[in-house]
């Protein structure tokens, strides 16, 4: 969260805030009470570091709604201040539900708003001003029947095949909770340019319908400004969940050229199918990683199933994406 903020470059200040000012986004200190649990948090170079008892931290109000993990918001805390880190990126507020098989979250107590120049510092403050750009890049899509399902991994992949094409490539992250890692790694993969939705000041995109498309529409002028042959998208959780991801869906569907559908389970291809009208070219993820798992992938739902972390599948990956390209990338990328 705090990438953007560039606190080692200016002197701030901390002051103590009445419940009543915060919102979504702003930075805050908070001591750590308790790490008998989760430990790591993201440094803003995105390497983790293990927190102990009585470190202070900065990080960011706002709300996480993982639904294989745990769930919680700045909304729900009181005026004792106490809370709890709900993500490795620094999202802060109060737990409201937590999967038994995620340890206990680390245990925080509010110490004040960050301030810079006499004013509070939140995420919306510290991005600059993003000129409009009209986002023509041709899009692959990589959505998920829930989180965890292998969606990272999946662009990741799709991204060292259209590099070894020789495509400059934009990867991007438009929904979920931020953690700046996922990009990252995307850049790892060989992407020349990597953005998500805190480059526009959200924390995570569980926020109001307005605020999203707001954050959205700068987000894609980033992606569109840097001119890529092609832009390898995440849309981060599922599209159904709380964090508009129908949305993203709907600003880039003009742009889509193959989509694919990392899935949880086999017969959560089903449910994405008939909860969710759209045309899916590829299954992947957790639910492919082994043959009788494609297969029944393939026999529920008709849609072709490959386990693109299998080197064999991987000829066949690039060929439906490039078929699937615009004619004049396939002229300009034919082997």
């Amino acid at each position: 969260m705090c990438r953007i903020a560039k606190f080692d470059r200016e002197e701030v200040e901390v002051r103590h805030l009445r419940r009543a000012e915060w919102h979504e986004g702003d930075y805050v200190v908070a001591e750590v009470d308790d790490t008998s649990g989760l430990r790591n948090i993201e440094l803003t170079s995105g390497r983790l570091i293990e927190l102990g008892e009585g470190d202070l931290v900065i990080g960011a109000l706002g709300t996480r709604y993982a639904t294989l993990e745990a769930t919680g918001s700045w909304k729900f805390v009181e005026d004792d201040g106490k809370m709890h880190i709900l993500t490795t990126g620094g999202v802060l507020g109060v737990c409201t539900s937590r999967s038994s098989q995620v340890p206990p979250l680390i245990e925080i107590t509010y110490r004040g708003h960050v301030f810079r120049d006499d004013r509070k510092v939140s995420m919306k403050t510290v991005v600059p001003e993003v000129p409009e750009v009209l986002f023509e890049t041709p899009v692959i899509v990589v959505i998920g029947t829930s989180m965890s399902a292998g969606k990272t991994t999946a662009a990741r992949i799709v991204i060292r095949q259209l590099k070894r094409s020789g495509m400059k490539v934009v990867a991007a992250k438009l929904t979920g909770a931020g953690r700046f890692r996922d990009v990252l790694s995307m850049y790892d993969a060989g992407a020349d340019y990597i953005f998500d939705f805190v480059d526009v000041g959200l924390p995570t995109t569980v926020v109001e319908k307005s605020e999203y498309e707001s954050a959205l529409s700068k987000l894609l002028s980033h992606l569109g400004s840097v001119k890529a042959d092609v832009a390898v998208i995440e849309v981060g959780a599922s599209p159904l969940e709380p964090y508009n991801g129908t949305v993203a869906m709907e600003a880039i569907d003009k742009n889509i050229q193959y989509t694919i559908l990392c899935a949880s389970d086999p017969y959560a291809v089903v449910g994405v199918q008939m909860a969710y009208d759209r045309q899916i070219d590829l299954v992947s993820g957790i639910a492919t990683n082994t043959k009788a798992g494609a297969e029944l992938v393939e026999k529920l739902s008709g849609l072709r199933a490959l386990n693109v972390r299998d080197k064999r599948t991987l000829p066949e990956l690039r060929n439906s994406i490039l078929s699937s390209l615009n004619h004049d990338l396939q002229r300009r990328f034919a082997q």
